[in-house]
């Protein structure tokens, strides 16, 4: 069975740093991209940055270029999102996701993990 387990979430000042990050269990992601994606309240989840399998090349929403970054350690079957200089809308609850097959859409999600940025 496919699991994603994020971890790293928490209460934060604007302008501050948290580090999240989702291990995947049940297979090895290690080739297919991976994503992180956020819902905050009253809003539709919303797409914030991906890492190809190949390559490794990035990806992400205008919203969070230049402050975000996404990583992988495929030893470790991990994806991680260094976020900084927060701000108070990156308020949200932070999603990691996985797909079936190479290039097919994300089916595989965590339980989430919230981020709270205080102002």
């Amino acid at each position: 069975q496919v699991q994603l387990v994020e971890a790293g979430g928490g209460l934060v000042q604007a302008g501050g740093s948290l580090r999240l990050s989702c291990v995947a269990s049940g297979r090895t992601f290690s080739s297919y991209a991976m994503g992180w994606f956020r819902q905050a309240p009253g809003k539709e989840r919303e797409f914030v940055a991906e890492i190809r399998g190949i390559g490794g090349s990035t990806y992400y929403a205008d919203s969070v270029k230049g402050r975000f970054t996404i990583s992988r350690d495929n030893v470790k079957n991990t994806v991680y999102l260094q976020m900084n200089r927060l701000k108070p809308e990156d308020t949200a609850v932070y999603y990691c996701a996985g797909p079936q097959v190479r290039g097919g859409p994300y089916v595989y999600w965590g339980q989430g993990t919230q981020v709270t940025v205080s102002s």
